[in-house]
């Protein structure tokens, strides 16, 4: 029986994703699949397209593009019962690496044909689903900072000329955080995460995971650039000289004080206050057959 798949795809994902999404095409239908294209033209469109089309018409959902990208989909197709799968194009493709997707174009359609459908946990931050972090303070000002431009000729290099520009130029304020079990504490800086990785294989929540419960707070309990630069170095070192990074495990966090700004996957989202929080059965992805 022939599949039918809906493509959204980013064209403009990690540069020019034209000839990628082309090449994708082209191998599915060549593997029997029939496929529908959708090319984005907007942020919210891969939301909107995922949202709205017939579910009993497609029997799988690939989203190509970044993690952004795949966000989006993920968003509208949350809870409409299809499948969903990742062609990763962009500049991280943090999620490939936590999926274990390869990057190979031909590679991870064969992973879309092939592979195993699991459901998997998502967390909600204000209205907004996400299947990887959301960062409120430092993190979320180094991925306001991003230069698309820049971006485009420097792929992951424009996020650490961003890191650098608000390592200096952000202001740090104190935030509330309140966990699920009434932990309330002072913090600077927090990265909430669904996933283990962060910007490509650094490990920043090593109890976090696709398909468990619960979600991982990363924060930075005390003001200053010492504190923010020693939370980083601990990450880079995997916590095994300098002391561990602060972690909090809990089903949710409120976030609440000053106005900070907040990003989610890597899409500056606006500023807090946010309550966040991690729901089961709204979703499957399709992990590759061994992992």
């Amino acid at each position: 029986m022939q599949r039918r798949i809906k493509l959204i795809a980013n064209p403009v994902s990690g540069g020019d994703a034209r000839p990628h999404i082309a090449r994708a095409q082209r191998f599915l239908e060549k593997n029997g699949a029939e496929v529908d294209l959708y090319l984005t033209g907007q942020r919210g469109d891969a939301t909107a397209e995922a949202a709205d089309f017939p579910v009993s018409e497609y029997d799988l959902v690939i989203a190509a593009g970044g993690d952004g990208t795949l966000n989006e989909v993920a968003n509208g197709l949350a809870g409409r019962g299809v499948p969903l799968a990742f062609l990763p194009l962009g500049t991280a493709n943090v999620m490939a690496i936590e999926m274990g997707v390869p990057l190979d174009i031909e590679a991870a359609c064969s992973v879309a044909l092939a592979g195993q459908a699991r459901p998997v946990v998502m967390a909600r931050a204000g209205q907004e689903f996400f299947l990887m972090m959301a960062g409120l303070g430092f993190d979320a000002a180094a991925v306001r900072a991003v230069n698309p431009g820049l971006k485009r000729l420097l792929g992951k290099g424009a996020y650490l000329v961003a890191g650098l520009n608000a390592f200096f130029r952000y202001r740090p304020v104190p935030l509330q955080l309140v966990t699920a079990e009434g932990l309330s504490l002072t913090v600077w800086h927090v990265i909430v995460s669904n996933i283990r990785c962060y910007g490509g294989r650094f490990v920043m929540a090593p109890a976090a995971g696709l398909e468990q419960p619960g979600l991982v707070a990363c924060v930075i309990d005390r003001p200053g650039r010492f504190a923010l630069l020693l939370f980083w170095v601990r990450i880079l070192l995997r916590d095994k000289l300098l002391g561990q990074v602060r972690r909090l495990e809990s089903d949710h966090f409120d976030l609440s004080g000053a106005v900070v700004p907040v990003q989610i996957d890597g899409d500056d989202v606006g500023n807090s206050p946010l309550h966040i929080s991690c729901h089961s059965d709204l979703i499957e992805l399709i992990f590759p057959p061994s992992t």
